[in-house]
């Protein structure tokens, strides 16, 4: 026989349940959801700016900052192991000292503030010191924010002299992602950041790893030696006041050996050659760039032997004789495609145009003709039949969405009778916009051989279809950072063709 008490608490537990279930339906049906937290976010923001409570005090080159350990642990990991680790000498103290760069301590007290409030005012010239203390304390938000804003303002940072320290910092700090969208653009814009008070900045190192790189895109070769001899220039001024004369002549010549050697003479034409040889900083070093410079004569003489021996014995020495991405008359050609917008599908832009079959002055002046077609809005492949050894075979229609570059050799040009095809380096340069800045922003590289048989070269997706082709009535519609002109309705692309020796 059951137990009565038992029975008698198991419907009353039943009939709790059924209430709270009741009392649980009300409360949803009727229930309103609150977001204060702009006014919780205030009443915290005041404990900061009314130094209300705090418990601790951080001083900045002689300025003290109250604030609360609760605060700074939750904000930062380095202050959480700081405050609140028994081994740390600061978790008993009540006033710290942090020694803070130059370039930081004006910025202190903005960095604080953002812990308390979660609002701090970035732009290109502070974002490097906020994210120098951010990743000093470890803030993460604050670093993804201000990595974010140099993703977005490169070409800013460019024209207001910043981006070369960008560049170096954030290469030292393992932020990657943002080094090469630096790297990239210095080496894509090379010219526009030469002229920068920025350029002279560079350090050693990270410059000749750029210089190294055949594709840094760049007029012609002497336009290059004149950007080197501009940070030569920087360096002088920069450790005249530090060294004595003898120390400073010592240095300048070890510094122009190191950064003059990947520069590529073979690549200058002969009457530039010659020109060099006016230039006050050759007449200075004259055995060094006498030295260089016979280099690039034994190319263009067509000492075959001299350029080998160069190619296998010289560090990178092979280097020397491979172009880069030229931009001069000789090796390119503009192209603009205007009133972008109104074009129809699958327009197609073509043009001709001819470039060097062979760098070296011994091969004379023969010339290669090209035919460029660009397809910016899609490709239509009608219908057509196709006759093969069965029969006739129907090909149907074909649309693809693709943005197409399309390159005829006319007549492949090859330098011995041994020769059956003609190997050249293409260089496809699209410019964009950034905060009003038209510059390089993106660049597709090819080595490419052409023959009698094999004419046409077809480049597909250039450029992400969708995002030179916003969909009508979308939010980028208008907005592709790939147009540029005083409408940002003009696609501008520069087409590089060199012998790749």
């Amino acid at each position: 026989m059951p137990n009565p008490s038992v029975t008698v608490s198991k419907k009353r537990a039943e009939g709790s349940n059924t209430t709270a279930n009741n009392a649980g339906q009300s409360e949803s049906s009727d229930s309103v959801e609150v977001d204060n937290s702009r006014i919780v976010l205030l009443k915290i923001a005041m404990l900061y700016a009314e130094r209300l409570m705090n418990d601790i005090c951080l001083v900045v080159n002689g300025i003290e900052y109250p604030a609360h350990r609760l605060i700074l642990c939750a904000s930062s990991d380095v202050f959480q192991v700081m405050l609140m680790s028994p081994q740390w000498s600061e978790s008993q103290e009540s006033k710290i000292t942090l020694q803070e760069t130059p370039q930081c301590v004006p910025i202190f007290s903005e960095f604080l503030r953002y812990f308390y409030t979660g609002y701090i005012r970035v732009n290109y010239n502070v974002v490097l010191p906020i994210l120098s203390l951010a990743d000093k304390y470890n803030v993460k938000d604050l670093i993804s924010l201000c990595l974010e804003y140099m993703q977005n303002h490169i070409a800013l940072a460019a024209i207001h002299s910043t981006l070369v320290s960008w560049l170096q910092y954030t290469s030292n700090c393992g932020h990657y992602k943002i080094t090469q969208a630096c790297q990239n653009f210095i080496k894509w814009n090379f010219e526009l950041v030469a002229k920068t008070t920025d350029f002279g900045n560079f350090d050693l190192e990270t410059l000749v790893s750029l210089l190294h790189q055949s594709s840094l895109v760049i007029k012609d070769e002497m336009t290059l030696y004149k950007c080197l001899e501009s940070w030569l220039d920087h360096q002088v001024n920069r450790l005249k006041t530090q060294l004595s004369q003898e120390e400073l002549e010592a240095t300048l010549e070890q510094l122009v050996v190191t950064v003059m050697s990947p520069v590529r003479f073979p690549m200058m034409s002969p009457r530039q050659l010659a020109e060099l040889l006016l230039y006050s900083l050759t007449k200075k070093y004259k055995e060094f760039f006498v030295e260089r410079m016979s280099i690039g004569m034994s190319f263009h003489s067509g000492q075959v032997d001299r350029v080998r021996e160069v190619s296998l014995n010289e560090e990178d020495g092979a280097l020397l004789f491979e172009p880069r991405l030229y931009t001069v008359d000789t090796c390119s050609s503009l192209v603009t495609i205007e009133n972008f917008h109104s074009l129809p599908s699958y327009h197609t832009s073509t043009l001709v145009f001819s470039s060097h079959s062979c760098l070296a002055e011994y091969a004379g002046d023969r010339a290669c003709e090209w035919v460029v077609d660009i397809y910016p809005k899609g490709v239509w492949f009608k219908k057509f039949f196709l006759i093969v050894w069965q029969g006739t075979v129907e090909m149907p229609e074909h649309v693809k969405r693709s943005v197409r570059l399309s390159l005829t050799c006319k007549e492949p040009t090859v330098n011995s009778d041994e020769d059956k095809e003609m190997r050249v380096k293409i260089g496809v340069l699209i410019y964009g916009l950034q905060d009003g800045v038209e510059h390089i922003a993106r660049v597709t590289e090819i080595i490419h051989r052409f023959s009698d048989r094999e004419r046409v070269l077809n480049l597909d997706d250039l450029l992400p279809f969708e995002e030179l082709n916003p969909q009508q009535g979308s939010v980028q519609e208008n907005r592709s950072p790939f147009l540029v002109g005083p409408n940002k309705d003009m696609l501008k692309l520069h087409i590089v063709i060199s012998p790749a020796n």
